[in-house]
């Protein structure tokens, strides 16, 4: 099944459309650069699930992530769509250990999806912001100083403990 036919399928949820796909992903019936491939020209309905299925797969399993999919999610990151800057903030958030020397890139895009005004878009950042925090990389001598900063401007407590439980464990 390709990734076009399961999306189309209107016998199919779309629950079950995002596991199935997570499912092809994680056996590698669906190669990465295919999923790329199809999502970059996808709308963003479906450029969203292919993201959130993939941040499925990461979730059980971050080493089935390629630098080329890393980049990817990180380009995402500043796409329209409130659903595909956060699902791809939790791919980020699952493999960042993985990809180190590329936080970089990605740590300036989470900053500013900090500022939305969609709350699952900001605790999707948290989620991927504090997870980098955590590696406790060389970036960490910025986002530190950054993350206090969004602390005191966040409106929600759940989203600021994100932060908080994150600079607790590099403390």
């Amino acid at each position: 099944m390709t990734i076009k036919d399961l999306l189309a399928d209107k016998s199919i949820k779309p629950k079950e459309k995002t596991e199935t796909l997570s499912q092809l992903i994680s056996s590698k019936e669906i190669s990465l650069g295919s999923l790329v491939t199809y999502t970059t020209l996808a709308k963003d309905a479906e450029k969203a699930t292919c993201i959130e299925a993939l941040e499925f797969a990461t979730k059980s399993n971050p080493k089935i992530i390629d630098k080329n999919t890393f980049d990817f999610v990180v380009s995402a990151l500043g796409e329209k769509a409130p659903r595909v800057k956060w699902e791809s903030a939790k791919v980020i958030g699952n493999t960042a250990h993985l990809f180190s020397s590329k936080l970089d890139e990605a740590i300036p895009a989470l900053i500013k999806n900090t500022e939305h005004t969609g709350t699952v878009v900001r605790w999707a950042a948290a989620f991927a912001l504090g997870e980098i925090v955590k590696l406790n990389t060389k970036e960490n001598k910025q986002l530190v100083p950054a993350i206090d900063a969004i602390i005191l401007r966040e409106e929600k407590n759940s989203i600021k403990k994100i932060y908080q439980e994150a600079l607790k464990k590099i403390a």
